[in-house]
């Protein structure tokens, strides 16, 4: 499909059963959960079957479209899907991540909220439509809503002498700050489209939104209640979205790592989110810095820590997020990618992604005022127009179309934006760890004695155990290796199920070799040996398997024979 509109549930739904469909060898689909208003939460499931199954590979986990309005996400999984389908047999690195590794792909955690957003009529919410913290309808102030019918929410500008915005000298659609000590001129009252319930005539204030949840700060880990996390919800994965995700996720032992897809920021998010980077185990931190490199390279995005970097105020923190969860629960890497960048877009390149929103300069505004009239075609930014309001009388209209400029690419440029990730997704995948056979053999001790031995190796990047923080708080056991014996073959020594330890992978080596890194050596701690011996006629076919819960599984037949 051309990638320049955004899907309806519907049409969403549609098109990922019909990429199932045409690709039956590629893809499998399930119902992992309901919305609160009952709509089916889909996750396709992305590997080669001729392969083996999904389940018998690492994966890899994505999702997006948690947040109401941030629609981009779904359309960045879906492309990835059909980039996997289309690149299958002729990329190789797409025919290997299918080959050997999985994905799991939830493209709209949110569909109620997104519907919401897309409607002909759109109303604009953070997340899940369930009402929350109270279960009723606020009284009084405005509500943010289209009130002409263009589906457009866009904001008012009321004359105010009060007011603390001017027309900007520069361009007269731009509103600028009053001086502090201004007086005199033309001013501005600036407020979201809306309505205004019981208003008064004199004051106005914004109504309490009654869909108060962040499905963002339902995770698990470091949940706070409301009153120190707001829009938290009353329990860890109370919302069913939330929880539909949680609970594929901790029943997938698989998954190694996992993207989910935000707008907006243009930027590669990871954890903590309440921490410093100094909190993280050393080795954590290196490999997600080089996670975080190979995403720049290949996405154009930067890469940054939240908490030091991507905080909406100073003295605050978030908890209850995704990546922080996936990280310190699952103990793989995750991350938040916060799709495009109107700044960026602009020739805005020097700019801090909170920070800018507080205190910018007035070229900024011009820029992105140019941008709109250049690339955007003047489709972004809607000038100033009357609008007689039925509570405020006279007001004006206008400003930027904020859910298709800011909150998501513009439709002519969407395709463009979501086709910078699946590179990135891909290779993310190839680095996780990945267990093979590296020799299976027999010896005959005397007759009808056999030592039999298997030996497997991790030939991944990163370790079997995937991060010092899973190592740490033992989220996976090592290597376990199993034999099975025909009738008339009987064990001697060893045991029927064996476990090992963790593998190493290739993860922390030296950039360079040097006489610094030559003092441990390159040993075998990624190769993991078993043995046993057994007693039974020669001719007789033994299985021997071995399977590590994120790092997949390998099996091998095996003839007693000289």
């Amino acid at each position: 499909m051309a990638f320049d509109r955004y899907l309806r549930h519907a049409d969403l739904v549609a098109a990922l059963r019909a990429l199932v469909a045409d690709h039956p060898d590629l893809f499998g689909i399930e119902t992992i959960g309901h919305s609160h208003e009952g709509r089916e939460i889909l996750a396709v499931t992305a590997t080669c079957i001729r392969t083996g199954p999904a389940a018998d590979k690492p994966a890899f986990w994505v999702d997006g479209n948690i947040h109401a309005t941030e629609v981009a996400g779904s359309m960045a999984c879906l492309y990835f899907l059909q980039h996997l389908a289309r690149e299958y047999g002729r990329d190789p690195e797409v025919t290997r991540a299918l080959d050997t590794r999985a994905f799991y792909v939830a493209p709209r955690l949110n569909p109620d909220g997104a519907e919401w957003a897309l409607a002909d009529v759109p109303k604009l919410i953070r997340s899940s439509t369930r009402p929350y913290p109270y279960d009723e309808t606020p009284v009084g102030g405005l509500r943010r809503e289209d009130i002409d019918g263009d589906g457009r929410v866009l904001t008012m500008r009321l004359r105010d002498d009060n007011g603390p915005w001017k027309v900007s000298d520069r361009d007269p659609r731009l509103l600028v700050r009053r001086d502090p000590v201004e007086t005199g001129g033309t001013y501005y009252r600036l407020l979201p489209e809306g309505f205004v319930d019981e208003h008064d005539g004199v004051t106005i204030g914004m109504q309490a939104i009654r869909e108060g949840l962040d499905l963002n700060r339902n995770f698990p880990a470091h949940w706070r209640q409301e009153h120190e996390q707001h829009g938290a919800g009353p329990f860890p994965t109370s919302e069913p979205e939330v929880r539909a995700s949680v609970a594929f996720i901790a029943s997938h032992p698989n998954i190694t790592g996992g993207v989910a897809f935000h707008t907006y920021s243009g930027v590669l998010l990871r954890p903590y989110s309440h921490l410093a980077d100094d909190t993280l185990p050393a080795e954590d931190l290196w490999t997600y810095q080089k996670l975080g490199a190979k995403g720049t390279e290949l996405t154009g995005y930067p890469n940054i820590s939240v908490f030091h970097d991507f905080r909406y105020h100073p003295k605050e923190v978030i908890t209850g997020s995704f990546d922080d969860w996936l990280y310190e629960h699952a103990g793989v890497f995750a991350w938040t990618v916060e799709i495009w960048s109107p700044q960026r877009e602009a020739g805005i390149s020097d700019y801090r992604f909170i920070e800018w929103y507080r205190e910018h300069p007035v070229e900024d505004d011009l820029a992105l005022l140019a941008w709109n009239d250049g690339p955007l075609k003047g489709e972004g930014f809607v000038p100033w127009y009357p609008f007689e309001h039925p509570q405020l009388g006279p007001v004006e209209l206008g400003g930027w179309n904020a859910l298709y400029t800011w909150s998501n690419p513009p439709r002519a440029m969407l395709e463009r934006e979501v086709a910078r990730f699946p590179a990135w997704l891909v290779w993310h995948a190839l680095v996780s760890p990945r267990l093979e056979l590296f020799r299976a053999d027999v010896e005959a001790l005397g007759p009808d004695t056999w030592r039999v031995r298997l030996v497997v190796h991790n030939t991944g990047w990163l370790p079997t155990y995937v991060t010092k923080r899973g190592l740490a708080n033992k989220l996976c056991r090592g290597v376990v290796a199993t034999i099975a014996l025909p009738d008339g073959v009987a064990l001697v020594t060893g045991a029927a199920r064996t476990e090992a330890g963790q593998l190493e992978g290739r993860a922390y080596k030296s950039s360079a070799p040097s006489a610094w890194s030559g003092w441990g050596g390159d040993t075998t701690a990624d190769r993991a040996k078993f043995e046993w011996v057994v007693r039974g006629p020669g001719g007789s076919r033994l299985q021997l398997a071995a399977r590590h819960d994120r790092a997949g599984a390998v099996s091998v037949d095996i003839v007693l024979q000289a």
